[in-house]
């Protein structure tokens, strides 16, 4: 059911159609509880409202109104049982519609989100604001009540045209600006601000002297009629207009939407050099993080298959290999989608051959090697390592540094890796630092923090936690203090911290996983932490039914059935443990398996856990990831000896 009161006083069901509100004095019953916003007005008022001199047996008239509009209103509601949109309170009646049931307080509301909002978010919600208007408001009545709210919501509207010019403006639109304007200040001449906005869209659209005569017409009108001057606004934009000075249209909102706009006058629709500009957008999208993140994942998936489709295999070898965004996580956001890229990106090898200019080769091998995260089998390393020869080889800093991120994703085929990856992040650090890529040197500091935690350097990684926290600051990088967060809830965990305050410390990290648009490192990564933390402490592992162990459930299982007592069972689970994936939890997951074969005496998965382990003998298991530990592997290896 839908209420409007901007013109005359109607009423819709669900499908649409027009409700039988009856005569005159039902809707100004059901427009003056409209106009009340949902406090209740007494039948006294009511009663006033509707009668200059009231009739005897008014109120008894204001009841069967009230009856006939709930009839009207709720038609499906059963016999003698209350209403839930026009109800009785107290000595009067109220209207419990939903706010988005009556266009008048929908109108209101999107004025007031609109006030705060961005251009392309304000031009969005007064649009359809606006739209709702079909003639005055309350268009039906000329009493007092209905009069003091129709002026209040035209002034709103008025208002919403202002806030509506002044976005398209923003937006690189003046013209479109011009004849909402025009018709605004002719029914409002008092309204400076429809003036000065009204000037500014024929300046900006090219009509100067048009501008300049609105400005004299402004002044001469409100000498004329209301006897003052135009205020200080309207004084400034004259004399910056005529010193040809545009107030304010070097911002960064308005040099983007006149690029966007000129862009998309200029070059085709059908142009496929759009995907490679998209691509660029993609990447600056992706460092937002949240939604700004996962929309880059997805439409860059569908940039890729696109590019496939291309006739000109050179550029769709550079739309594929055009996405160069840091990675640090060694498991896949979305693996079907990961196995697509890196699918077009050798299809892209193979149709460019062996005459393939070498940096098109190397990018499409970082993008093989990036995101191969955990992918078993020789070709992904092979990719890393041929993409970094061929970058070092051209000189290209920026494509270096994202072959040096393929061959961080491939360093995990063994445990013990901790020094490699150590040097991979110090020489991105230099790359950023020397060549201006804050973006890549991000990223080696929260590689060598990752690493030095491995290597129980928390000295060493506490200083790479900081720098990446005042490089994420400078440079608008929300993500990284999801992974220093992290750090810093792990650190308290390693370092003996009362754990009430480290699972502590693990759930405000976890928090701030939410709508990080991280899925691959979300899922199952608070369980983990707090089943790693109670090993460590010695804590019972209680954990709530249901509880989404994501992609760790097969290396927990057995520990959680000894918790249970079911030792049979934790057995049997233990023998069906698969070999870690090679990432960033594989000493973690190899420390688990451990812990349950020792407490199962299980000696043969005891020697291949002793064995996979030994050489991180000197790390601490799991604080590679930088995220959780399970203690020092020496201790893992000694108990499995």
């Amino acid at each position: 059911m839908r209420i409007g009161v901007l013109g005359p006083v109607l009423a819709w069901d669900g499908a649409g159609r027009e409700l039988d509100l009856r005569g005159p004095r039902h809707r100004a019953v059901l427009a003056r509880l409209v106009a009340a916003h949902g406090r209740v007005v007494p039948v006294d008022r009511i009663v006033d409202d509707l009668w200059v001199e009231p009739p005897a047996g008014a109120v008894g008239a204001v009841r069967t109104f009230v009856a006939a509009l709930r009839r009207a209103l709720e038609p499906e509601r059963p016999p003698r049982t209350p209403a839930r949109l026009l109800v009785t309170e107290g000595p009067g009646y109220a209207l419990r519609a939903e706010p988005a049931a009556v266009d008048a307080w929908r109108f209101e509301a999107a004025v007031a989100e609109a006030a705060g909002a961005p251009p392309h978010r304000a031009l969005e919600l007064l649009d359809g604001a606006l739209g709702d208007w079909r003639g005055a408001p309350y268009a039906d009545f000329d009493e007092a009540w209905a009069g003091t709210e129709r002026a209040r919501l035209e002034q709103l509207r008025s208002a919403a045209v202002e806030r509506r010019s002044g976005a398209l403006l923003e937006l690189g639109r003046p013209g479109e600006a011009v004849p909402e304007l025009d018709a605004l200040v002719a029914e409002h001449p008092w309204r400076e601000e429809a003036w000065r906005l009204l000037a500014l869209a024929l300046y900006r659209a090219g009509r100067q002297a048009d501008a300049l005569a609105v400005l004299r017409r402004a002044r001469s009108l409100l000498d004329e009629r209301h006897g003052v001057e135009p205020n200080v606004r309207l004084r400034r934009l004259e004399t910056d207009l005529l010193r040809q000075a545009d107030p304010g249209a070097e911002g960064a909102e308005q040099v983007w939407a006149a690029t966007a706009a000129a862009y998309d006058q200029t070059v085709d629709p059908q142009s496929p050099a759009r995907l490679e500009s998209t691509v660029g957008l993609l990447r600056s999208l992706a460092l937002t993080g949240g939604a700004g993140l996962g929309t880059a994942q997805e439409q860059r998936a569908a940039t890729v298959a696109a590019a496939e489709r291309l006739a000109d295999p050179e550029l769709a070898a550079r739309v594929i290999g055009g996405y160069d965004v840091p990675a640090i996580w060694t498991r896949a956001d979305d693996p079907a989608r990961s196995a697509r890229i890196v699918a077009a990106a050798e299809h892209a090898l193979a149709r460019l051959g062996a005459d393939a200019h070498e940096v098109d080769r190397a990018r499409l091998l970082a993008v093989v090697a990036v995101e191969s995260r955990g992918v078993p089998g020789p070709r992904p390393a092979e990719a890393a390592a041929e993409a970094e020869r061929l970058a070092r080889g051209l000189g290209d800093p920026a494509l270096l540094a994202f072959a040096l991120n393929g061959v961080f994703m491939q360093a995990f085929h063994r445990t013990g890796l901790a020094p490699e990856r150590d040097r991979i992040g110090a020489e991105l650090i230099a790359l950023g630092a020397r060549h201006r890529l804050p973006a890549y040197a991000i990223l080696g500091h929260l590689i060598r923090l990752q690493a030095r935690s491995a290597l129980a350097d928390f000295t060493g990684a506490d200083e790479h936690a900081e720098a990446a926290d005042r490089l994420a600051e400078r440079h608008e990088r929300p993500l990284t203090g999801v992974f220093t967060d992290w750090y810093r809830a792990m650190r308290l965990a390693a370092d003996d911290a009362p754990f009430e305050a480290a699972e502590a410390a693990y759930r405000a990290a976890a928090a701030r996983l939410d709508g990080a648009g991280m899925p691959g490192v979300q899922r199952g990564l608070l369980p983990l932490a707090l089943l790693c933390l109670r090993l460590q402490r010695g804590r019972p592992l209680a954990f709530e039914d249901g509880t989404d162990w994501g992609p760790y459930e097969p290396w927990a299982r057995p520990l959680l059935l000894l918790e249970a007592g079911q030792r049979d069972a934790a057995a049997a689970g233990l023998r069906g443990t698969p070999v870690p994936p090679g990432d960033l939890m594989t000493e973690a997951m190899w420390a688990l398996t451990a812990r349950a074969a020792i407490e199962l005496g299980d000696e043969t998965v005891q020697s291949s856990a002793a064995a996979a382990l030994a050489p991180a003998a000197g790390e601490l298991a799991g604080a590679g990831s930088g995220m959780v530990t399970v203690g020092p592997v020496s201790a893992l290896i000694e108990a499995l000896r």
